[in-house]
């Protein structure tokens, strides 16, 4: 190649590489969020809303579990600016230094969020200094009144195989595929703190988990919802939120949450350590906590808002009253939040979860 010809292709790469890096630039120059949050947990106008409005992209990513999204903040192998954990689990992430505090003066909506929810939230997150409330709600039986006619209260109708053969139902149990509410279940029934630290305890319930097992048709999340209006299954365990939408499908179906007692979970709005643009996180939350588009979460997704002004807002009577989506304080002072118990508590908590589902 001639000389000439060499300057040619020099002059020629180096326009190339202005153009990609200016192309490379324009991409970067565009404002985008990054949110890791629940499946089906939020109405998808409210993040064209957001874009919109604020005219920052958003890119939305969902896991399955706390226990999946977990490891991703933990390891950095992919930075969000903003994620929705459970109460148990900001609190694991704040003991280990991988949240940062909110600028409240950035965040007014917080004025909506009634005190109650944010009490409560000082339990694992005192002084509200990492988390806002987003939805909160109970853990129950769903059952099916024209399949099971005995009436449910206890959640011995998940574990008394005689029950379940007496109402027709053994192999047909849908259980919940979570290690804390799975667990958690078996130590309220037992009549264990739902948050034992207990060896003896926590045995005690993996052989009532293993025990129940050949009862169970499947160990699902989200799917219980499909089953259970589709009349597939006669019970199951589900989350309030999603109980209310299914009573909306069939109105066979019934929610009850346990005389033993069962999980208050709160699920908040924080931001990790290494967020790349906490100024966009902290936009996000304050949009989160403004009563109209709280509502508009509200009436998508059915889980419960902690938004005071949203509630005030909702229009259908009965949701407005439901004691399914607001239960009263009867239901209430039954149910306990679960914590953080530490590492070594919370892998013999996996441990016992495992043997049951290797049963």
């Amino acid at each position: 190649m001639g000389v000439k010809m060499k300057r040619i292709v020099i002059a020629l790469l180096l326009v190339l590489t202005a153009v990609v890096g200016l192309a490379g630039c324009k991409k970067s120059n565009t404002p985008t969020i990054y949110v890791y949050n629940w499946g089906e947990y939020i109405d998808p106008e409210v993040i064209k809303m957001f874009e919109k409005e604020t005219g920052i992209k958003v890119k939305y990513d969902d896991f399955v579990q706390n226990e999946d999204m977990y490891p991703v903040i933990q390891t950095g192998s992919a930075k969000y600016d903003v994620v929705c954990p459970s109460d148990y689990m900001i609190q694991k992430m704040i003991k280990e230094d991988l949240l940062q505090e909110i600028n409240y003066d950035n965040v007014p909506n917080i004025s909506n969020i009634d005190p109650t929810y944010l009490k409560s939230a000082e339990e694992f997150d005192p002084g509200n200094k990492y988390s806002v409330p987003y939805c909160w709600g109970t853990v129950g039986i769903l059952y099916n009144k024209s399949m099971i006619k005995a009436d449910i209260d206890s959640w011995g109708a998940l574990f008394d195989k005689d029950f379940m053969k007496a109402n027709g139902y053994d192999g047909k149990v849908l259980m919940i595929d979570s290690v804390r509410d799975a667990l958690g279940i078996a130590l309220v029934y037992l009549g264990y703190s739902l948050n034992s630290t207990n060896p003896a305890e926590l045995e005690e319930a993996k052989n009532l988990l293993k025990d129940q097992f050949p009862m169970v048709d499947a160990y699902v999340v989200d799917q219980v919802r499909d089953k259970m209006i589709g009349g597939e299954n006669p019970i199951g365990v589900i989350y309030s939120g999603e109980a209310i939408y299914t009573q909306r499908e069939n109105p066979d179906l019934e929610y009850v949450v346990p005389k033993e007692g069962s999980n208050i979970w709160i699920d908040g709005w924080v931001i990790p350590k290494n967020a790349p643009n906490k100024e966009y996180a902290e936009k996000w939350i304050d949009f989160m906590c403004r009563p109209d588009i709280a509502l508009k979460n509200f009436e998508y997704i059915t889980y419960s808002t902690p938004n005071s002004a949203a509630r005030e807002m909702i229009e259908d009577v009965d949701i407005k009253n439901s004691t399914i989506a607001f239960p009263d304080s009867s239901i209430l002072e039954r149910c306990k939040t679960f914590h953080y118990l530490g590492e070594e508590v919370e892998t013999l908590y996996l441990n016992k979860w495992n043997e049951v589902k290797s049963n």
